[in-house]
């Protein structure tokens, strides 16, 4: 998946911050702008300025101003104000919207998200993900499915479906409306593997972009290698040290799950390996034995094809990326959980 921060994400995070970008201009309404590929975010408008970091494709941004032809200075999901190139390739710039008022949230809010959260159209983890829910954003909560999930309307209407636990979400007033519509066989988790799974991959989402460093430090999160990313997202989030190189992440995954060499049947968050590069063609890796090559790289699969890796500077660091159909597919060697 291509993951995108949205325009009321930004804005339920500025009203937290009580920093509204609107204010300079006084303005009733929020012009945003998407960025269509990784673009450098500059401290000024001058490609010899220093860079704060590289906005992925899929993240939202709201714009101040045009400095001049070439540069935007905008405000990023974070609350950083910076430059990025006008060119549209990197940005387009959507519709303006209207902004909410300075002394309230969302109209019928009843909930606010404590931490990045997948916001899913079914009370389950394998179910699809419409997007992250962002630290700060209000929603109604309309219902509770069971113990693990509560039905959830977001600030454009959307309805889905939230974890209950509570680092994720803060109810702050009163669940109604008689609870939800039940979905047909639903897939609830039976322990607390989905929540910490969630909470492993928002650990990742919070470098994306993160310059990439072959062996890197594993003391140091400024720059990161693949291996070195995964066992970050499992410290962060859990508090659990994974081996330190790629080759031993996939012994510890075998060790504590079974494996899988088909990754149509990996589950979300689970770990995958992957050997050398050799090309372009899936011809070029028909020899593959998954067991006894050797492991070159590591990623998390984050479902739908997607996984969240990084591989190397040019591709701009921590991303994610689809598989079906490239390189990565035939590579893979096998995946399963590390938890």
């Amino acid at each position: 998946m291509k993951f995108r921060r949205t325009l009321m994400s930004l804005l339920a995070a500025m009203m937290v911050w009580g920093s509204y970008p609107y204010s300079e201009a006084g303005a009733a309404t929020v012009t945003t702008g998407t960025i269509q590929y990784g673009v450098n975010f500059r401290t000024a408008p001058s490609t010899s300025s220093s860079v704060v970091r590289m906005i992925g494709k899929g993240e939202e941004v709201v714009v101040l101003s045009q400095h001049n032809s070439a540069w935007y200075r905008v405000q990023d999901v974070f609350g950083t104000i910076g430059y990025i190139s006008t060119d549209s390739k990197y940005l387009k710039i959507n519709e303006p919207v209207q902004a909410p008022s300075e002394g309230g949230g969302t109209v019928g809010a009843n909930a606010s998200i404590v931490a990045s959260v997948s916001f899913r159209t079914g009370p389950s983890t394998s179910a699809s993900r419409i997007r992250y829910l962002s630290k700060g954003e209000q929603v109604t909560v309309t219902g509770q499915y069971n113990s693990y999930w509560y039905e959830v309307k977001d600030s454009k209407g959307q309805t889905g479906y939230v974890s209950t636990d509570t680092q994720y979400i803060r109810v702050t007033g009163q669940i109604g409306g008689g609870g939800p519509s039940q979905p047909s066989q639903p897939t609830p988790p039976t322990n607390g593997a989905g929540s910490q799974i969630e909470a492993v991959i928002a650990a990742g989402m919070n470098y994306l972009g993160t310059p990439y460093e072959y062996g890197s430090s594993r003391n140091d999160t400024s720059t990161f290698d693949c291996s070195d990313l995964i066992r970050q997202m499992f410290k962060d989030a859990l508090g659990i040290v994974l081996p330190a190189d790629s080759r031993g992440q996939g012994d510890y995954v075998r060790d504590k799950s079974s494996v899988t060499t088909d990754w149509r049947q990996l589950k979300r968050g689970d770990l995958m390996f992957f050997m050398d590069y050799k090309g372009t063609s899936a011809s070029l890796y028909s020899g593959k034995k998954s067991f006894s090559d050797k492991i070159s790289h590591a990623a998390i699969y984050l479902g739908d094809g997607k996984v969240l890796h990084t591989y190397s500077k040019d591709s701009g660091g921590v991303r994610t990326d689809s598989i079906a159909g490239k390189h990565w597919e035939y590579r893979f060697l096998y995946g399963g959980s590390a938890l």
